[in-house]
């Protein structure tokens, strides 16, 4: 079982800075490939970052890419996603998820993982 616990949402203007956190209660943490997702009021949940169990391929969605950057911290049992020069269009709610499909080292693939935080919101004003 596995437990995600996102925080450092918050408000910011255009071009402004936020960095999320998640940690992850569990005790095999290092062989879960991990994702950040974020949902828009009237939208679908959509992929923006993953990173593999390897802890060194990553993969972006293209509205990110460039301005976000996933990244984990095995020894605190954290997963960040550090997210620069912020647009209005980034206003959502975030989650980490962890998944473990036999097979799968990274996704942005919704339905290919098994375990979700509640969420933290991103509010970004032109």
């Amino acid at each position: 079982q596995v437990q995600l616990v996102e925080s450092g949402g918050g408000s910011v203007q255009a071009g402004g800075s936020l960095r999320l956190s998640c940690a992850v209660y569990s005790d095999t943490y290092s062989s879960y490939y991990m994702g950040w997702f974020r949902q828009a009021p009237g939208k679908e949940r959509e992929g923006v970052a993953t990173l593999a169990t390897s802890g060194i391929t990553s993969y972006y969605a293209e509205s990110v890419k460039g301005r976000f950057t996933i990244s984990k911290d095995n020894a605190m049992n954290t997963l960040y996603l550090q997210m620069n020069s912020l647009k209005p269009e980034d206003t959502a709610m975030y989650y980490c998820a962890a998944g473990n499909l036999y097979g799968v080292r990274w996704t942005l693939v919704r339905s290919q993982y098994n375990y979700w935080g509640q969420g933290t919101q991103v509010t970004v004003s032109s």
